[in-house]
């Protein structure tokens, strides 16, 4: 018999009623420490006071209302974003599956408006992920993402994580609209994309036309110690898509783009029922203004080398369980030599939350005000992890 909730996760047996900070406990009472932040999401911890503050008062005024008037909250969001980044507009969703659906749309949109409606192609990579949606799994290309769900979305060009060659020559197709990557992709295996090639990438756009797409919903929002990812290359794009971390747990979502790559974009072209609520907007508001602070950012970049210099002693010490570091600033992944999945369960075991990857891979997500005692606790319950697997 079907449970009530559609089984389209393998749950682990973990109920959390409460937290706080970097810390869940369960019904049971036990805490265990939150390395995984809800997949990146609770960017602030959890409970954190601020964001407590933002949304009481918020809710106490109003909930929703309807796009089809002013929302003080989304504008005000909106003006920030504009403010801190590339952009010249924003669009909010629930999500970066509404995020991915948006950029796609726009992208061809904006060819379409240009005379050149056979532009619709888009580049895509190995190892992405940008949500399960129909053009997100299209753009993922992968067969466990697609397998029974087709017709596909057509459209898009798959090509291997890192081959150059392939790029030079698909970026010359003339029905290209645009070139969709994250900076560092998170489900793939925690693989950064080096600031040399996110040049190059933003050089061969400039050169043919193709829109420059960035998929920010993991690694975004001060999660590699700038505001966002692309901005360790010096480069801007397009259009960028950022959820997660930017709700501080409350769903939101958004796509950024300049003036140009949204000028498709008129009124009736998209819409949403829920995105840029005054709830999301008001929490997404207190986030940014915490986040984007330089002193915050300097706090995260020195936690995430105290971090990364205590996991990479760890992979020294538990040579056959793990193989690497590899990630940038607070989105670290270790690459594993046993199963990714043995080494989450007993994180599980030392009562402490990972996340697997592609590549075999385990991520750590922490919170980005993590404290140094937590830090130095994650690499006690590791070890712990660690240990047991090599015990057998």
């Amino acid at each position: 018999m079907i449970p009530s909730l559609l089984p389209t996760y393998n749950r682990a047996p973990l109920s959390f009623v409460s937290g706080q900070g970097s810390w869940l406990e369960t019904t049971d009472g036990r805490r265990f420490l939150d390395l995984a932040a809800g997949i990146a999401v609770n960017s602030l911890g959890h409970a954190n006071p601020d964001l407590i503050a933002a949304l009481t008062e918020q809710a106490g005024k109003v909930w929703h209302l309807s796009n089809l008037y002013q929302i003080p909250e989304q504008q005000a969001l909106a003006d920030a974003l504009v403010e801190l980044t590339f952009a010249d507009t924003a669009f909010f969703t629930n999500s970066g599956t509404e995020a991915c659906e948006l950029a796609v749309k726009m992208v061809r949109k904006y060819w379409y408006n240009k005379g050149q409606p056979e532009r619709v192609k888009i580049i895509t990579f190995e190892g992405s992920f940008h949500g399960r949606s129909s053009a997100g799994i299209a753009a993922a290309g992968s067969a466990k993402m697609v397998e029974g769900f087709g017709p596909l979305l057509p459209g898009f060009i798959h090509l291997p994580f890192g081959d150059h060659e392939a790029l030079e020559k698909a970026i010359r197709d003339p029905e290209l609209a645009a070139v969709l990557v994250e900076p560092v992709q998170g489900e793939g295996g925690i693989r950064p994309l080096p600031d040399a090639c996110l040049k190059g990438l933003r050089d061969l756009c400039d050169e043919t036309g193709a829109l420059m797409v960035l998929d920010e919903v993991q690694c975004g929002v001060a999660r590699t110690g700038k505001l966002f990812a692309h901005e360790w290359a010096g480069v801007t794009p397009d259009v960028m898509m950022v959820a997660k971390g930017i709700g501080g747990g409350f769903p939101l979502g958004a796509v950024l783009a300049t003036e140009e790559a949204a000028s498709g974009m008129t009124a009736g072209t998209h819409g949403s029922t829920y995105g840029g609520n005054p709830l999301g907007c008001a929490v997404g508001l207190k986030v940014l203004q915490t986040v984007s602070e330089p002193a915050f950012l300097e706090e995260v970049n020195r936690k995430a080398g105290l971090l990364r210099q205590k996991l990479e002693g760890l992979v020294d010490a538990h040579p056959e369980v793990f193989d690497h570091v590899r990630g940038a600033g607070l989105m670290l992944g270790l690459k594993c030599k046993v199963p990714a999945a043995d080494v989450v369960g007993a994180g599980y075991d030392a009562e402490m939350l990972i996340v697997p990857a592609g590549d075999n891979v385990v991520r750590l997500l922490p919170a980005l005000n993590i404290t140094d005692e937590d830090i130095a606790e994650a690499l006690v319950r590791l070890e712990t992890a660690a240990k047991a697997l090599e015990n057998g």
